[in-house]
């Protein structure tokens, strides 16, 4: 295997599941996890990428592990202290969390002449911001009165979430995929726009205009929602991208996976937070279709959308998060079916390959990496929390051995590049 870059947020949900998932009981003795020595061992990797990322890379979003250095990725935001703010809270690091609030609020600026992913701001920056904002004060941080609706990380939020609002302005309400931060959508900008850059904002929207009173963010992201719902196919399926000009599907293929999969996350989760049955609604419709054309022996493949027939028979580990989203709706037992086919893949090779071959049962050409995706972690989690079966423990301990053996470096953590 070959080892390349990698960024630390990535890990994110490594730290959170061992955090908590493994921070429970066992509940079978005699197939018991160390969980107390798990933990440590999970803070003490958190610590080594963290660590390695101010010491290397900072002010730069990402850390290069390999090369001990930064780049800007997403749009020069040192995205990576703005992924890290949460967990130095579940962590307990409250100094560190308020030392690197006080560096954000001197040293990001959003007013400026960069391209930036619209999709990617939002779950990264505005909800990275968000999120750390509503956990600020349960962590023991003293915050401003009025919270939850004022504070600096709110007002950040808002502001990283205003800069994005001018890729929503076309016929349809889907926005383009790109905007620049300090003078909207580029003339020339493609209208080419994947689902999931469509249907991923309602649950950042919508939270920032329930603390801020301004309806507009959450306006924005329910017309994007219902014109992708409008223009599925009739057999209930959506395909990967769409012109958000002419709402014309542009690839259509539909599955679960690279280009659709945090929409149907995003109605589940909106769902529940808003307790909005419209959403519920929309996606049990999809998980209907989704189990009528495109799951074969709790695999899920992809489909055309317009027919149903199988267009490419594989697993992509950005697919893992569907057993935990079933888990969220009460579908245990599919889930677990499932989740354990990806476990299967994961003892395999020791992580998940970007592409698996289901009939071959091995890696696809040029998708052979492993980019340290957090989803069958996130689903282990979900599931851990839902069924407290000590197979979901035994993943955890399993991911925690893998990583530190086949990426760990010494300025942090790196991807690998293909399984041999």
């Amino acid at each position: 295997m070959l080892l390349s870059a990698s960024p630390l947020h990535r890990l994110g949900w490594l730290w959170l599941w061992v955090l908590h998932s493994l921070g429970q009981p066992p509940p079978a003795a005699g197939k018991e996890v160390d969980v107390a020595r798990y933990r440590e061992r999970v803070k003490s990797m958190f610590y080594h990428a963290y660590d390695n990322y101010l010491e290397n890379a900072f002010p730069y979003d990402e850390l290069r592990p390999l090369t001990c250095d930064g780049q800007d990725t997403w749009g020069s935001f040192s995205l990576t202290l703005i992924d890290a703010l949460d967990t130095l809270l579940i962590l307990g690091n409250v100094s560190e969390f308020q030392r690197v609030v006080s560096v954000l609020q001197e040293g990001v600026n959003f007013d400026i002449d960069v391209n930036a992913s619209v999709f990617e701001t939002n779950i990264r920056v505005v909800g990275g911001l968000l999120s750390a904002h509503l956990l600020s004060k349960k962590a023991g941080v003293e915050v401003e009165a009025g919270w939850p609706c004022s504070g600096p990380l709110l007002r950040m939020a808002e502001d990283a979430a205003r800069k994005l609002l001018p890729a929503f302005q076309t016929p349809t309400g889907m926005p383009y995929g790109t905007v620049n931060l300090l003078h909207g959508v580029n003339p020339g900008e493609t209208p080419i726009t994947c689902t999931a850059g469509i249907g991923t904002f309602i649950v950042e929207f919508a939270t920032l205009s329930h603390l801020t009173g301004d309806p507009i963010f959450e306006d924005v992201a329910r017309k994007a929602l219902k014109t992708l719902w409008k223009n599925r196919s009739d057999i209930g399926l959506v395909g990967n991208h769409v012109d958000v000009v002419t709402a014309k599907w542009v690839a259509q293929d539909a599955g679960i996976g690279a280009g659709v999969d945090s929409y149907f996350e995003y109605l589940v989760k909106g769902a529940i937070l808003l307790q909005d049955e419209e959403l519920m609604s929309m996606f049990l419709d999809y998980n209907k279709a989704i189990s009528n054309y495109t799951k074969f022996d709790d695999w899920y493949l992809w489909v055309q959308m317009y027919k149903g027939t199988v267009s490419m028979p594989v697993f992509q580990s950005l697919e893992a998060y569907w057993p935990g989203l079933q888990s969220l709706i009460g579908d245990i037992d599919s889930a677990m079916r499932t989740f354990l086919n990806y476990y299967t893949v994961w003892k395999q090779f020791g992580g998940l390959p970007e592409f698996y071959n289901i009939p071959q049962g091995y890696t696809v050409e040029k998708r052979e990496g492993y980019p340290l995706r957090p989803e069958l972690i996130e689903s282990a989690m979900y599931l851990y929390r839902a069924t407290q079966d000590p197979t979901l423990l035994e993943l955890g301990r399993d991911v925690v051995e893998s990583i530190e053996k086949i990426s760990k470096v010494e300025c942090g953590f790196a991807t690998v590049k293909y399984f041999s």
